[in-house]
């Protein structure tokens, strides 16, 4: 098997975000700045007390697990925690209401903030175009609910009152569930990172970025979680092989597809289905908007990423495997491909050394 472990370093360094997450956390700090100077107004200007929020990242850049967007645009998740209630007070019967307080704060602030169902989501532009967006996930927060736990607003204008509500969230419980196996294991910690990106950029690569055409990161992330192993070459000096973790963690995938048979108009179907429930309440399975299509496709690209990373496995040749794994299917050609004569020295010195070392 061609060692292609310096190439797959290089990807990662390609893919993974750097100067781009001082420019995100730049935004995200503005964001909290005008929260704070604007919302007291806010409140005031409707007779509602003034509720002083605290905030927390969240998502891949609080994971770790961010990549660079194909289509240009960066993101950010921010929790915005008030201290008020989902069982009584002034937003207990419609957490949108809220979320208005928080799109009023903002307004002004760039051509483009809107109330999403998740969240509250701040564009910024740069030549008309959209270049980064932060999303403003609002919450109840534990400290004001009886349960001790915090709440979600759910919910955007012009829902009716069935999606208008206050949703159990915690994801900061849902960082450390992720990562609790590796508390003790740096090497896979960061191995269990990367090939999270690596899923990411195959599925930018080969999905829509439309609906629910494409597997959301959130359920790529679980997958990983529940099917990661980490991999080694050198299992005493924990050199890593990122190649077999991730194919490990597609066949993991693959293998976990499962059919469905249910009446549709006197029909009986059989559909393919894989699930990602989160670990944490809401517990809700991640998959579950996929339509029917939509996860056959899944499953099909699955397969074809699973032929591909055995075909690069079982290549004896540094260039060719490469070569695979640089296909706009695979990995993109972000993947380095060497040169022969690269390649050639390294086998070169390889083997000096290992006839160095029988001696």
């Amino acid at each position: 098997m061609a060692n292609v472990q310096k190439q797959f370093d290089q990807y990662h360094n390609q893919i993974k975000l750097r100067q781009e997450e001082t420019i995100l956390a730049e935004k995200r700090d503005i964001i909290r700045k005008k929260l704070k100077e604007n919302l007291p107004k806010v409140f005031e200007d409707h007779d509602e007390e003034n509720l002083v929020p605290e905030f927390c990242d969240q998502g891949s850049y609080e994971m770790g697990t961010g990549i660079k967007p194909l289509d240009g645009e960066y993101d950010i998740d921010q929790g915005v925690y008030f201290p008020t209630s989902k069982d009584n007070g002034t937003y207990a019967k419609d957490p949108v209401l809220l979320k208005e307080r928080v799109h009023e704060a903002l307004e002004g602030h760039t051509k483009d903030v809107c109330i999403r169902r998740p969240c509250v989501t701040v564009f910024y532009q740069k030549d008309g175009e959209r270049v980064f967006h932060v999303d403003l996930a609002i919450y109840s927060d534990s400290s004001s609910n009886t349960d001790n736990t915090d709440y979600l607003a759910m919910g955007k204008r012009n829902s009716g009152d069935d999606y208008r509500e206050w949703q159990r969230s915690n994801p900061t419980v849902l960082k450390d569930t992720f990562f609790r196996r590796f508390s003790n294991d740096e090497p896979a910690r960061k191995q269990f990172r990367r090939v999270i990106r690596y899923m990411k950029r195959w599925k930018d690569l080969n999905f829509s970025s439309d609906g629910n055409n494409a597997p959301r990161g959130i359920g790529l992330t679980i997958s990983a979680h529940e099917g990661f192993m980490p991999k080694y070459s050198d299992p005493i000096t924990y050199k890593p092989d990122d190649l077999e973790a991730l194919l490990g963690l597609v066949n993991y995938m693959v293998n976990s597809f499962f059919s469905i048979t249910r009446n549709e108009n006197g029909n009986l179907i059989t559909v393919r289905r894989l699930t990602a429930y989160l670990p944490v309440e809401p517990n809700t399975d991640i998959y579950a908007r996929m339509s029917d299509s939509q996860m056959q496709s899944f499953e099909d690209k699955l397969k074809n990423l699973k032929t591909a990373l055995e075909k690069a496995t079982s290549e004896v040749d540094t260039v060719e495997a490469c070569k695979i794994l640089a296909s706009d299917k695979v990995l993109g050609d972000c993947f380095p491909i060497p040169t022969k004569e690269a390649t050639a020295v390294v086998t070169k010195s390889a083997a000096v050394a290992s006839s160095s070392n029988a001696g």
